[in-house]
């Protein structure tokens, strides 16, 4: 029985576009167990991926070497009897701990200082793979072999229970559809659509019947306060008050989902939910929402994109300008229609 651990990515988003990956490893491989080493804050997106066995999460900060908690790591997954590692990061950090761990198939793509980490060696063409999910399922196949296409659908299994649960403690009400607003964006502002826009939008979803739930981590919670105080009572404030695995359950049940390019909008586009995606400092030539659900809105001017963390020319008319009535054209298609079950693959 063939055993892989994958390397899963930092970011939210990065570990869902790896989900293609996944699902064509288990094609590729029956009978596999395939686990994940994530750090704690992706670890319950990988959770909830059907493709995984299990998720061990990487006892390190952010960005933080700790070679000696690497070293004990390693000795216990040395354990497990791997017989390939994955590694989805670049950096020299993530290779260590399979190459420690002597897990005889070491692959990746080469890059940071760490080809004696890697035995099997990709090179990254990146006009050949614009996307970054095309990227992550080349790792499946021979080094000298594309990713097959088109890429296996992203798809994440929701809690039931846990959902139950978290609609009792934070007294929402379902008796109407509900639109799903997520506010933040970790890169920086310039990802972000302005507070007053999403205010905006509450109101005229709120008119229309639709109620709204804001929803993202407790570093959002001041853009979410904002927005509900500006709402008017149009908008109930979830972020910080979940923690990703109820955040995703809650999305779920959404009748549509207004996010800037985050991780939460991957996490939308895996639940097959309705999907308008805001870009304006980034683009979705390289990370799109895989869903054919998800609709992108951006203004195509031509400071943009700009990939910086704030405007760098102060006028930030890449968000700006995309206005409410032009989200709220988009969402009409979407939450006019009687309130829709959730897509069958996120059940």
């Amino acid at each position: 029985m063939p055993k892989i651990l994958v390397v899963a990515p930092n970011w939210i988003g990065d570990a869902l576009l790896a989900q293609p990956l996944l699902a064509r490893l288990r094609e590729r491989k029956p009978g596999l167990v395939l686990d994940a080493l994530a750090p704690a804050w992706t670890a319950p997106v990988l959770a909830r991926m059907p493709q995984i066995d299990t998720v061990i999460e990487a006892p390190f900060g952010h960005g933080e070497l700790a070679l000696g908690r690497r070293w004990r790591l390693a000795r216990e997954l040395a354990v497990r009897g791997y017989d390939e590692a994955i590694v989805l990061p670049n950096s020299l950090k993530s290779a260590l701990v399979p190459w420690l761990a002597r897990i005889p198939r070491r692959i990746g793509f080469v890059g940071e200082s760490r080809y004696f980490a890697l035995n099997v060696r990709h090179a990254l063409d990146e006009k050949a793979l614009p996307l970054m999910a095309e990227r992550y399922a080349k790792l499946a196949e021979p080094p000298d072999a594309p990713p097959v296409r088109p890429l296996p659908t992203v798809r994440l299994e929701v809690d039931e229970a846990n959902l139950l649960i978290s609609v009792a403690r934070l007294g929402l009400d379902r008796s109407r559809p509900v639109a799903v607003l997520c506010p933040g964006a970790e890169f920086g502002p310039a990802k972000r659509w302005p507070v007053a826009h999403f205010a905006d939008l509450a109101r005229a979803l709120d008119s229309r019947g639709v109620g709204v739930w804001l929803i993202g981590s407790a570093k959002d919670r001041p853009l979410g306060d904002e927005i509900a105080e500006r709402a008017q009572g149009a908008a109930r404030n979830l972020c910080g008050k979940t923690d990703l695995g109820a955040a995703i359950d809650l999305m779920s049940v959404a009748a549509a989902v207004v996010s800037n390019d985050s991780g939460l909008m991957h996490v939308a586009a895996a639940l097959g939910r309705p999907l308008v995606a805001l870009y304006g400092s980034s683009s979705p030539d390289h990370t799109p929402p895989l869903a054919p659900a998800a609709r992108i809105l951006k203004l195509d001017l031509a400071c943009s994109p700009c990939f910086a963390r704030e405007c760098p020319l102060g006028h930030f008319r890449c968000m700006n300008e995309l206005t409410p009535q032009m989200v709220l054209a988009a969402l009409a298609p979407l939450v006019d229609a009687p309130h829709a079950p959730r897509d069958e693959r996120a059940r």
